[in-house]
């Protein structure tokens, strides 16, 4: 795997895949042109995670019909502003069993995503789960 960047000017950063696929990343306080790098790695988290959970379900047969994943961050007070607590909140819906959500959450965050397992040598990683539907059975 290969990436790199390139300064656009002002505050303005690409970042490029080996593929070609792009994002654009600002440094300036307010993020307007893009999110920053700390930002887009917890949107990476997200996805990461996200990818997992419904994967699993998916080979469980549970009718996932949609998945939210919220990351809430704490940075180091002085830099690196490394993260060091992150609260993930995994917020379904579809007619779900709570074992088959609470086991495809576990293997994403235990097993499964790259993401998770980089991040919490510096961060600890907790979860919530929320059903939008309801609690559901068994």
């Amino acid at each position: 795997m290969i990436a790199h960047s390139e300064w656009k000017g002002s505050t303005i950063f690409e970042g490029i895949s080996e593929n070609g696929n792009s994002v654009f990343f600002d440094a300036d306080p307010k993020h307007e042109q893009g999110p920053s790098p700390m930002e887009a790695v917890l949107m990476a988290l997200c996805g990461c995670t996200s990818v997992d959970v419904v994967s699993i379900l998916e080979k469980k047969r549970q009718p996932v019909m949609g998945l939210r994943v919220t990351a809430t961050a704490t940075q180091a007070e002085t830099p690196p502003r490394v993260f060091t607590k992150i609260m993930l909140t995994y917020t379904l819906s579809g007619n779900l069993s709570r074992k088959s959500v609470e086991d495809a959450v576990s293997l994403s965050k235990n097993k499964y995503c790259s993401v998770s397992k980089m991040l919490e040598k510096a961060a600890e990683i907790d979860y919530e789960i929320v059903y939008a539907d309801g609690e559901p059975g068994e």
